[in-house]
């Protein structure tokens, strides 16, 4: 019986997705396990460390699928051990005393340590799908938008010209950063643990080093240089960059939200038919995927917080550490997936309302180009002077309810500077988007000259 939210039929969909819950099951958990349980036996064997045929033995029945998950949980709350019941329910299956030979050298935290990076190297492929998915979405919307005028705000309110493109081309240049820490990350990451009880390997004998080295080849990981089981680095640094990339999902889909407002109507989610806002006002049209995000945005820093608590590890091994990656790390993963996956389905389907956009840019009756005309007046009477000037008009209008064409005419100052014709030129917001487009066609560059959306 499910009764937390990454579990609950009603609600594990808006906190993971099924790609994921896949990954950091129990069936897939228990696998990892003897995926390397079976690469030490082969490579051991390899080495002459042990029987051949038991190595093919251990190999041959390391599948979960041949072992009962739920007495080995049984076991596991009996013994308090998380790892040994599933070693002997392993032994178990293997053929006379050849079972004898499995787990032979490796403390549990070789194990446990390996298979969950064994567990995130999987969930990491998907990620970097689902940020080159939303790359695409990002790049087509920055290249079809890249002219389109829209207002710019800073705290809150209008402030100058932009265009919609513009504003998706930041967010594609954050992505692509992010791409880049992940690529980058990986061969700190992914790297597996082969060195005993305290990190020495003495239980490996004295080929312990090309053990390891032939264990993490065949698993597809890299070769740890020294012990990591105190130092948790690894797996903190890659729970800090999903919530960097949780940080901007959520960003964007605020972003989405406060644009879907009715009062500004620029932007809405993919809506579909049958979607249901209110269970009492029938004519709402809720912004409610991206609600879902920024949620999770939100909750996913909180598995950062606890990686890195998890840092402060006692001596060579510190139980009530560890055990809060077992809870933060699997979680952070359910929590980006879903979230690249809504995130995707949102960009791929967004209304965009240009007219909305435009119309919005006439909403303050001038004052959005105070700055345009400010320009315009410093040639004639000084940059300061100007700005005195705009801003008196400015205030003045703003107060009175009177535009800021005519509240500026009502300046003799202003008449004297600028003609009519200059002054409502001066006043389209259409012409001052700056080099909007250029910037947007660099980023485009860019992003094609880096390969990631290939």
């Amino acid at each position: 019986m499910a009764s937390g939210v990454f579990d609950m039929i009603l609600l594990r969909h808006l906190w993971g997705t099924d790609e994921l819950r896949a990954i950091f099951c129990d069936e897939n958990r228990v696998q990892k396990w003897y995926d390397l349980e079976a690469a030490l036996a082969l490579e051991q064997a390899e080495l002459g460390i042990i029987p051949l045929a038991a190595a093919q033995e251990i190999a041959a029945q390391a599948k979960v699928g041949n072992v009962d998950l739920e007495a080995i949980a049984a076991e596991i709350r009996d013994i308090k051990h998380p790892l040994v019941p599933a070693l002997r329910a392993l032994q178990k299956r293997c053929k006379g005393d050849l079972g004898e030979y499995v787990h032979y050298g490796p403390t549990t935290q070789d194990v446990l340590d390996t298979g969950v990076v064994l567990q995130t190297k999987q969930a990491h492929a998907i990620f970097l799908r689902d940020l080159r998915d939303i790359g695409k979405e990002l790049y087509r919307l920055a290249e079809t938008y890249k002219n389109t005028p829209m207002t710019g705000r800073s705290h809150a309110v209008q402030a100058l010209p932009i265009t919609f493109g513009h504003k998706c081309a930041i967010w594609l240049s954050e992505m692509a950063r992010h791409v880049e820490r992940m690529k980058q990350l990986e061969p700190r990451v992914f790297v597996g643990i082969l060195v005993g009880a305290v990190g020495t390997k003495a239980s490996y004998g004295p080929q312990g080093i090309e053990l390891d080295r032939r264990v993490m080849k065949r698993l597809g990981l890299g070769v740890a240089d020294i012990n990591w089981q105190p130092a948790r680095d690894r797996l903190a640094e890659y729970v800090s960059v999903l919530g960097l990339i949780g940080g901007t999902l959520g960003k964007i889909a605020n972003e989405i939200i406060n644009l879907q407002r009715d009062e500004v109507d620029e932007l809405e989610e993919p809506w579909n038919e049958g979607k249901v806002g209110s269970s009492t006002m029938p004519h709402k049209r809720n912004p409610s995927v991206c609600e879902n995000i920024v949620t999770v945005s939100r909750v996913i820093r909180y598995s950062v917080a606890l990686m890195q608590e998890a840092m402060c590890v006692e001596h060579e091994r510190d139980g009530a550490a560890w055990r809060m990656e077992w809870k933060a790390l699997p979680e952070a993963c359910l929590m980006l997936g879903v979230m690249l996956a809504q995130t995707k389905f949102v960009l791929a389907g967004l209304k965009v309302n240009t007219g909305k956009m435009r119309k919005n840019l006439d909403l303050l009756g001038g004052f959005l180009l105070s700055e345009r005309v400010m320009f315009a007046l410093s040639d004639k009477v000084g940059k300061q002077t100007a700005h005195e000037l705009v801003y008196e008009a400015s205030m003045h209008g703003m107060q009175h309810g009177v535009t800021f064409e005519k509240a500026l005419f009502e300046n003799k100052q202003v008449r004297d500077a600028l003609s009519e014709k200059e002054l409502h030129a001066a006043l389209d917001p259409t012409t001052y988007i700056g080099l909007a487009p250029q910037i947007v066609d660099d980023v485009l560059a860019q992003v094609n000259a880096s390969g990631w959306l290939k």
